[in-house]
């Protein structure tokens, strides 16, 4: 409590707008730096997402711009009224305090600008944004030395989440929407069960064993011991060996099944993370062409590809695995083989992707709960949540950018054409958070006729 009581006399031109001393320039020329980047942001987003998706001429005449519209606003409120509230709290509370500059000011700006934002899209934008400030406090954490990270922690989360995740994706009516469509997109609809199958049944749609060892194996009694399961897998080995009768994939023998899954998913990974780096590598194609050999040989590609091949090939050997040894499909069989195919991050490591698929898994949880009986339902609960969670990013973009993910950052420049990188953090240095750790000791140059505090004189923490 005593840190949050910490203050600072300077004005808000001394810390926050120190390109214009006037709050109100200051507010419309961050504004209208807001609105021009936004606009830039999601005008080729939307009208990808509808080529993409097929919309119908109707949308395009009706709808399309509204929507760039709406986001586009939403976006440039969240800029813009940020540096307004910091210019409203220091003349309410006659000074800064630790919380004011970064995180008293977000909130508000925040929670007015998400409303602003079409329903349909505040519960992705919250989960992306809570997601961010959980990385961010943990990161405050440790930094404190509160919290000791884990070695791989990253990749252990990922594999629990992916545990979870393909345990509902095998049982019914347990996961819909986006992430079954996504998984069974990943993963195939091959592994998906219809049921639980008990031993020595025959699923409709599946095919008898083929060969003399299968029709052997069916015969015999449930105890068939270590020989009777490694001649199973032997044979699984051969060039035309057979699948288990509780596997789906009717083409392909279960080796084959896992070689095809690993082949789809590495080139598809190897080409998305080609698209990526598309842009930046266009500029320079001209000037220099051995750029394009860069593109196509980036260790970046075949990361991303190895991280998606290797993922569906261990969830699908797993399975197929389980289902030789336990001689029936079993939708538990999913967070064992989910586990498994986690450790696939450690072709790709990477914090954002399991803080972000972990943030959807407790969304998920939640929303069960609630089906449930089991947890309130609150109708507001989006908007509280992505106002609080972009007002402590805001705080670590202001006090401790060290501890902000680089992406983000690199953000909210782009978003306030580089004016976020020019508050006077020299002076936040007094509240204890190495402020200006990422500035290169970075001091504005201030009009002498607008300053209250002179930058050489010590300053008193109240």
């Amino acid at each position: 409590m005593a840190a949050l009581s910490k203050s600072i006399p300077h004005s808000c031109y001394e810390i926050g707008h120190t390109w214009n001393p006037s709050c109100t320039s200051s507010t419309l020329q961050v504004t209208a730096g807001a609105l021009e980047v936004s606009f830039k942001i999601y005008a080729p987003l939307y009208l990808i997402a509808a080529i993409l998706r097929r919309r119908k001429k109707d949308y395009y005449k009706k709808r399309l711009i509204p929507e760039i519209l709406q986001s586009t606003s939403f976006l440039t409120a969240n800029g813009g009224l940020y540096i307004a509230f910091f210019c409203i709290l220091r003349k309410l509370l006659g000074r800064f305090f630790s919380w004011s500059a970064g995180f008293g000011a977000a909130l508000p700006a925040s929670y007015i600008a998400i409303l602003i934002e079409r329903k349909s899209r505040r519960g992705l934008l919250t989960i992306y944004m809570a997601n961010l400030a959980t990385e961010t406090i943990f990161r405050m954490a440790v930094t404190r030395g509160l919290v000791k990270p884990v070695k791989h922690g990253e990749v252990l989360l990922f594999c629990l989440t992916a545990s979870l995740y393909m345990y509902f994706f095998r049982c019914k009516d347990s996961l819909n929407g986006f992430a079954f469509s996504a998984l069974k997109f990943i993963v195939g609809k091959e592994e998906i069960p219809t049921h639980s199958l008990a031993e020595n049944t025959n699923p409709q749609g599946l095919e008898r064993p083929t060969t003399l060892a299968d029709h052997r194996h069916a015969s015999t009694s449930r105890g068939s011991g270590i020989r009777s399961l490694a001649r199973r897998l032997l044979e699984t080995i051969c060039k035309h060996g057979p699948r288990h009768r509780c596997c789906k994939h009717n083409q392909d023998n279960c080796i084959s099944y896992c070689v095809k899954g690993f082949i789809r998913m590495f080139s598809m990974g190897y080409l998305i993370q080609c698209c990526l780096k598309v842009p930046s590598t266009f500029r320079h194609v001209f000037t220099k062409p051995s750029r394009l050999l860069s593109l196509l040989y980036n260790k970046e590609n075949f990361q991303l590809g190895a991280f998606l091949g290797s993922f569906v090939s261990i969830y699908k050997g797993t399975s197929c695995l389980l289902r030789w040894m336990r001689n029936l499909d079993d939708e538990l069989h999913g967070l064992i083989a989910g586990f498994l195919a986690g450790t696939s991050m450690f072709f790709y490591k990477s914090t954002s992707i399991s803080m972000y698929l972990f943030s959807k898994l407790v969304e998920t949880l939640y929303f069960k709960g609630i089906e449930a009986g089991r947890f309130p339902y609150f109708p507001e609960a989006d908007t509280i949540i992505y106002a609080i969670s972009t007002a402590i990013c805001f705080q670590a973009a202001v006090m401790e950018v060290q501890n902000l993910r680089p992406s983000y950052w690199k953000f909210l420049l782009r978003l306030t054409k580089g004016r976020f990188a020019l508050m006077n953090r020299k002076v936040l240095d007094s509240f204890g958070t190495q402020a200006s750790k990422k500035f290169n000791d970075f001091t504005p140059k201030l009009d002498p006729r607008y300053v209250l505090c002179p930058m050489d004189m010590d300053v008193q923490l109240g």
